[in-house]
């Protein structure tokens, strides 16, 4: 009998992490890795290259590119042929903005880079994920499509299309796969100064105002990797075996629903 109160993914477990590199994909590929999971980490080949991963197999992808995002999954397929788990962590918010200011090819990229990219990524791992066998998808979205932001339009909408995506993906392929989602607020990482393998200056400074932001969280303190990470491994694993769908906020409070 499965041990629910197991919160971890089991040792040994297949997992996928898409936007490994990230400050939060990093953290959790290690967790993950020190827990006793076989661990594929898929970036960006600048991000990789900058941010070297302990997980067993590193596979370089372009999620703006439909054609590498196929050749990605074909090699994780090789080197995991079934998926106990997969975490899509990838995606960049771009420059903030009033819409008016917006070109169609910087919105067109916010939406490939985000809400298709994810699209696509799910789409060619399901094989891997549908062997027969319980496995678990957790889908990093933005508390910023629940508490939009100005200047962020292309971004908000791309992040909220996604969970309606992953909900509805989420009903056709249950019950033996699962998945959820996890909506962090702002997070200190790489990716609030344009994302890792993206930024030209990581020390570049925030794109927001820290005070003001702070100011709204009842917490009253920057959410961390290790914040974020917690609950994808609980959804990864069997104590939430009996969820799907589901978003769980990772905010300090600033959404309450």
């Amino acid at each position: 009998m499965t041990d629910t109160f197991t919160f971890l993914p089991p040792a040994g477990a297949s997992i996928a992490v898409l936007g490994a590199c990230g400050g939060i994909g990093a953290d959790i590929v290690r967790k993950l890795v020190d827990a006793g999971c076989k661990v594929a980490a898929l970036d960006l080949e600048r991000s990789l290259s900058e941010a070297p991963t302990p997980a067993a197999h590193a596979i370089a992808f372009d999620g703006l590119d439909a054609a590498s995002v196929e050749r990605a999954i074909t090699a994780l397929g090789k080197a995991m042929p079934r998926l106990d788990g997969l975490v899509i962590a990838s995606g960049f918010a771009g420059q903030r903005m009033p819409l008016g200011d917006w070109s169609v090819d910087q919105i067109d990229e916010i939406f490939a880079g985000n809400l298709r990219l994810m699209t696509l990524c799910l789409r060619a791992s399901l094989p891997l994920l549908t062997h027969g066998g319980p496995a678990s998808v957790v889908m990093l979205t933005s508390d910023m499509a629940y508490i939009p932001q100005p200047g962020y339009a292309p971004y908000v909408a791309a992040k909220a299309g996604m969970v309606a995506m992953g909900q509805s993906v989420a009903r056709e392929v249950a019950p033996n796969v699962r998945i959820n989602f996890v909506s962090p607020g702002a997070v200190d990482t790489p990716f609030l100064r344009g994302g890792r393998g993206r930024s030209l200056d990581p020390e570049a400074p925030l794109r927001f105002d820290m005070d003001a932001y702070l100011s709204q969280i009842p917490l009253a303190r920057m959410a961390t990797p290790e914040d974020v990470a917690g609950p994808v491994l609980f959804l990864l694993g069997p104590a939430s075996s009996y969820m799907t769908g589901s978003v769980l906020h990772v905010s300090g409070g600033a959404f309450m629903s």
